[in-house]
């Protein structure tokens, strides 16, 4: 029964780990409309699982690892620029634990759940062909964005890890960005909203309250397409309800990363990134690495 306990907690960490802790610098650097790309990526994440602290569990720690596929598009809309985003991933992880002196484990497989998003400059990114964005001045912007994770991952109610959530979570989103000679400033600030689970485990209800996020990141170009940035975010909330039962989950957590980006040739990028954990309440003290491939072109 403990260690359903510990799978419990472990269940945020399958499904919605890389929502939360999530660091994405440039993600409201405007781009020229027409412009298609392609992203193929991977990703580990390693580290401990810091639960409820009165749950005589030890050593809890869990590893997941991760591809994606992804495809985003750029256009314009009353004359800003905007961009669409469907990505669909594919986990495998493992979880294991001790409770008193018996050690478990488990692992899982599967398509995780799709993510969709959107997002549109506000203010400064106009929509621009790619010959007048070359030309432009860069200027401070400020955008909005509605990420939507769907509930499309392998779920089976009969189990109580699964690699899909079986809710819909949305995270509405604004950026503030700000260059400075080859410098880039970026402030972030967001909520995740989760619909319930009505099929979870054992025939219970889960709801889980609201996750704020910041995010800020500091980077610098070097030339077209390639920059460094230094990245952190804190985010707070997220507690869980099962049935009527209000579990001690309440997250308060921050991370920080760095992330490299450079161009391979004239159609394709790759960028490195890495985020470690800072302070962990609640929920997965991760150490985490990811790689990516894009490739870009117009229409």
């Amino acid at each position: 029964m403990l260690f359903r306990q510990f799978l419990l907690g472990v269940i945020m960490t399958f499904t919605s780990i890389a929502a939360a802790q999530e660091l994405e610098p440039r993600a409201y650097s405007p781009s020229p409309v027409g412009l298609n790309f392609l992203i193929f990526s991977y990703g580990h994440q390693t580290g401990d699982f810091l639960l409820d602290p009165t749950l005589p569990i030890e050593d809890a720690e869990a590893s997941l690892n991760s591809t994606a596929i992804a495809y985003g598009r750029t256009f314009g809309i009353a004359g800003r620029s905007a961009n669409m985003l469907a990505a669909l991933p594919y986990v495998w992880a493992r979880a294991s634990g001790r409770v008193f002196e018996e050690h478990n484990n488990i692992t899982r497989s599967g398509l995780a759940d799709m993510r969709l998003r959107f997002a549109m400059n506000i203010l400064g990114g106009p929509a621009l062909t790619p010959k007048a964005f070359a030309a432009r001045k860069p200027a401070t912007t400020l955008g909005a964005s509605l990420l939507a994770i769907a509930p499309t991952g392998q779920y089976d109610p009969a189990k109580l890890i699964n690699i899909g959530s079986n809710r819909w979570s949305f995270r509405p989103d604004v950026g503030l960005a700000h260059p400075i000679g080859h410098w880039y400033l970026e402030l972030y600030g967001g909520v995740w909203l989760f619909t319930e689970n009505h099929n979870f485990f054992g025939s219970s209800r889960r709801k889980q309250k609201p996750i704020a996020a910041v995010q800020g990141h500091v980077s610098y170009t070097f030339r077209p397409h390639f920059w460094l940035a230094a990245n952190a975010t804190f985010y707070t909330g997220g507690r869980t309800i099962i049935d009527e039962t209000i579990r001690a989950d309440l997250q308060r957590n921050s991370r920080i990363g760095v992330a490299l980006s450079f161009p391979v040739s004239r159609r394709y990028s790759a960028k490195i990134a890495w985020a470690h954990g800072v302070r962990t309440r609640i929920g997965g003290d991760f150490n985490s690495v990811a790689i990516s491939l894009q490739y870009a072109w117009f229409d």
